[in-house]
């Protein structure tokens, strides 16, 4: 919550047109203003929207969960958000493709609470886990009321991302591979998740084409491509988990083994370890903390695809599970550029992924 609305400090991605558009940052994003940047403003929106979707424990959840209703009806405002609509359709390749990716993912976040699905957030495993904490805490009737209004007045700028990503894909005639933002993987991976909640269905199609088209081809990839030095996304591990989103199950299994077959002889404390962050303070360098519970998310998610038995399952939970441990500890660690965007992809991380 003190995310969101802290404008400072700020780095915005507007190009300057002219002296006139010198302003603070609120005046081109009265919605996502904070958490240093637009699309960290828009996923950690998102993250207090799934929020909202989970058990709490403690005697103070209801308090709790009320202040996080009113700090988002205060951002997620009907005239707040057409100036962001207008603002993407005015700026057509600003945040493109991983701000568009949680725009729609935070669209389709508050449709979820309005359906009051809490109760299918969880994956695999770690279904029954969760289960056991759960305390039979519903969202109340007032935040499903809430999430309706954020809803509607999300909806001109989703329906802008959607024409944007339509517009741009045919476009695209090569993926964006590298760790950070622009990576095409991790974006059509959120966006095929999101689509259908945000209403945004015509996108499917189109995504899980180019999907096809940039990565079914790929093969004998290698872990020792990764890191680079200030990823927090993996290239390989982004691809493999937007692959598994659109090949049946078996069909997923043999491109794997074709896409990374050292897979098939590693074991799990040798597969992608946990890289070193010489100095987490360093915006840049601590996106490596990231990478740890991106990596868990998508290694998670691969594992689940695999067919059951599958021995690769084993050695992919295994770094899943040292690389959350080696990054869990940053999300709260008192320095706002970590604290600005590491807790959307720890909640990721600890078991609730964006599924469709």
């Amino acid at each position: 919550m003190a995310n969101i609305v802290r404008e400072y400090p700020n780095a915005p991605a507007h190009l300057l047109a002219g002296p006139h558009e010198l302003v603070p940052p609120r005046v081109l994003h009265p919605a996502f203003y904070g958490s240093y940047d637009w699309h960290s403003s828009v996923h950690m929106h998102w993250l207090l929207v799934r929020l909202l979707r989970l058990p709490w424990d403690g005697d103070e959840d209801g308090q709790r969960r009320a202040a996080v209703v009113r700090a988002l009806d205060a951002q997620l405002t009907p005239e707040a958000l057409a100036a962001e609509a207008a603002y993407l359709r005015a700026h057509p390749t600003f945040e493109r493709p991983y701000g568009w990716a949680w725009l729609l993912a935070l669209t389709g976040e508050s449709t979820a609470l309005t359906a009051d699905e809490s109760t299918a957030l969880v994956a695999d495993e770690s279904t029954a886990l969760i289960a056991e904490r759960r305390t039979g805490r519903e969202p109340e009737q007032r935040e499903v009321a809430a999430a309706r209004r954020w809803r509607a007045a999300l909806e001109p700028a989703a329906e802008a991302v959607a024409e944007l990503v339509l517009d741009w894909l045919p476009k695209a005639t090569y993926p964006v591979r590298h760790g950070t933002h622009a990576n095409s993987a991790f974006a059509l991976g959120l966006l095929l998740d999101s689509a259908e909640r945000a209403d945004a269905q015509r996108l499917v199609g189109p995504v899980e084409a180019k999907i096809r088209e940039w990565y079914v081809p790929d093969h004998a990839a290698a872990t020792r491509w990764e890191p680079s030095g200030q990823d927090f996304l993996s290239p390989l591990l982004c691809e493999a988990d937007a692959v598994r989103r659109v090949l049946p199950q078996h069909e997923f299994a043999a491109w794997l083994a074709r896409f990374l077959p050292e897979l098939d002889r590693a074991t799990g404390p040798e597969f992608l370890p946990p890289p070193h962050v010489s100095d987490p303070a360093d915006p840049q360098l601590g996106h490596l903390l990231g990478l740890c519970l991106s990596r868990a998310v998508a290694l998670r998610g691969i594992a689940a695809a695999l067919p059951p038995g599958d021995p690769r399952a084993a050695t992919l939970t295994t770094a899943a599970e040292a690389n959350l441990a080696a990054g869990l500890p940053a999300t709260t660690s008192g320095d706002f550029t970590t604290e600005h965007w590491l807790a959307t992809f720890a909640t990721l991380a600890l078991g609730s992924p964006v599924t469709r």
